[in-house]
């Protein structure tokens, strides 16, 4: 039934909601109909974000994607926890390693989640920042690309989703906003520093195009 649910939402509301009332221009995102897996690497400046990438998606494979966001925000109880976990799919995770708990580590259970199946939503921002303005990446999603080396990532860009609903306020308000992506792409090394190299230089490529 979820799956029905989300590809409903995000396939026809969400995103005819984006589109018109807050004028966001949606990339092409079909190749990812032949993609069997992917990890969605995207900027961050607004809850608008996750949505926006999720109403892109192919209906066919949005129950398979899952937005990779902090438990401390939206597990804070367990009514959020269990409404995110069905209506948005996230896989919740603490934002710190716990390298003494391996169950509860982050990176293993982004791990984990792959090998269960599934796709990811990663924001190597780690959280949202002022708009239009891109933090510096975490490692994050390095980490888990260097132990499942198999799995593409799909680097995405957001512009005016920081103007169109900004952190800590609530309210969404009409403003251009566009998503755009690049190609599903290997790492070329397995070095932590070298992916996150790779990762920037496509962020710039699409924040310029």
């Amino acid at each position: 039934m979820q799956k029905y649910v989300l590809r409903f939402t995000y396939g026809w509301v969400v995103r005819w909601f984006l589109k018109v009332f807050v004028g966001v221009k949606f990339g092409k995102a079909d190749f990812l109909r032949g993609e069997d897996q992917f990890i969605i690497v995207a900027n961050h400046n607004s809850h608008l974000d996750t949505m926006t990438i999720l109403a892109s998606l192919p209906r066919k494979v949005i129950h398979k994607v899952k937005p990779v966001a902090a438990a401390d925000h939206f597990g804070k109880t367990k009514r959020k926890e269990k409404l995110s976990n069905y209506f948005i799919n996230t896989l919740l995770i603490q934002r710190k390693r716990d390298k003494e708990n391996p169950a509860n580590d982050p990176i293993n259970k982004m791990i984990q989640a792959l090998d269960d199946g599934f796709s990811l939503i990663i924001f190597p921002e780690g959280t949202r920042g002022e708009p239009e303005v891109q933090q510096p990446l975490k490692p994050g999603v390095a980490l888990v690309l260097s132990q499942r080396p198999h799995v593409k990532y799909v680097p995405s860009y957001m512009k005016g989703m920081g103007k169109a609903m900004p952190k800590d306020d609530s309210l969404i308000v009409p403003h251009n906003s566009s998503l755009v992506y690049g190609q599903p792409t290997a790492i070329q090394s397995v070095e932590i520093e070298a992916i996150m190299q790779q990762i920037a230089a496509d962020f710039e490529m699409l924040k310029n195009s």
